[in-house]
């Protein structure tokens, strides 16, 4: 079933390619969304091809060599590597929010449009309330 999952992506994504590339080629004066839609359809298929790709080759690899196999499965499961992970995660969320706010500053001092700052702030309230929501209800946890 996974295997068919998987497979699934690496079709779709390499149609959403051909489709962009097709896109790119044929329309001679595009208009609107048709600007960045073909990109758009390039960039997803790539991400999805390769991540459906990457499965089945990891699939491919692992299933030559149960030793392998099981050492993956320790390697991930381990509290010492997922300890070590959240961390990096943790470090990467106190970056971006820097990051993305002086990106946003920077753009309202640039005198970018409103439509661009605006979708930018609530996403930046988005993720910082995510954050918020999650540490509360993990506190009441412990």
């Amino acid at each position: 079933m996974k295997q068919a999952k998987n497979i699934g992506l690496s079709l779709l994504g390499f149609v959403l390619i051909g489709a962009g590339i097709y896109m790119i080629r044929t329309v001679p004066d595009p208009q609107g969304i048709m600007r960045a839609l073909p990109f758009l359809l390039v960039g997803f298929g790539c991400g999805i091809f390769g991540h459906g790709l990457g499965d089945l080759l990891a699939k491919k690899a692992v299933q030559s060599d149960p030793a392998m196999a099981r050492q993956l499965e320790i390697a991930q499961t381990d509290e010492r590597n997922v300890m070590i992970g959240s961390m990096a995660k943790a470090k990467g969320y106190d970056m971006m929010t820097y990051v993305f706010g002086a990106l946003m500053v920077a753009f309202a001092l640039m005198g970018a449009p409103w439509t661009v700052i605006i979708p930018m702030v609530i996403a930046y309230l988005f993720v910082h309330g995510y954050a918020i929501y999650f540490r509360v209800k993990l506190e009441k946890e412990m």
